[in-house]
């Protein structure tokens, strides 16, 4: 897994983990408060509900994906949103009721921009920390070296070179 550090697998498995001691947690502190029927009830409306807005919502963003490719604009928005839609619906489908209020904010049209924005700072906080010194050969764009110049527009090729300055932009006597 290349730019993955080395903690991040066993910092991801210790987060399902627990993520789903607390769905139990939930589950079983709800299903004592208004018995496990209820309980059982809203689980299936929920994975109703998600599925209703995972088809609804993904179709949005699908046709808003390809409504901005066909224009030949950069899809970023389009493609986070469809990332988001897809993401909270199984979030949503999945039982539990942690995994439903993450699924609602970034399914509902309504606090889907907030979850893409929290998304997008999250991604450049992680790209900025990650930007440290590169291993491997040094690129032949990337050497740190500027060099002045300038790009003329001459299609004849006639023109003549500019006459060579000094530092202090005089022309040499």
């Amino acid at each position: 897994m290349i730019g993955i550090k080395r903690w991040a697998l066993p910092v991801l498995v210790a987060c399902f983990i627990l993520v789903s001691a607390i769905e139990v947690w939930l589950l079983t502190w709800v299903g004592s408060r208004i018995g496990i029927p209820w309980t059982l009830a809203i689980l299936i409306a929920e994975a109703v509900l998600g599925a209703w807005l995972l088809q609804r919502e993904g179709r949005k963003a699908w046709a808003a994906l390809w409504d901005a490719l066909s224009l030949g604009r950069m899809p970023s928005g389009q493609l986070a949103d469809a990332a988001l839609v897809l993401v909270g619906g199984i979030l949503l489908i999945l039982p539990g009721f942690l995994t439903d209020v993450f699924g609602l904010i970034f399914l509902v049209p309504a606090t889907r921009p907030y979850a893409r924005r929290v998304l997008g700072v999250f991604l450049a906080r992680q790209s900025a920390m990650s930007s440290g010194p590169r291993s491997g050969p040094p690129s032949a764009f990337n050497t740190g070296t500027v060099i002045d110049g300038e790009t003329v527009d001459d299609p004849s090729g006639t023109a003549e070179p500019p006459a060579a300055t000094d530092p202090h932009g005089e022309l040499p006597r």
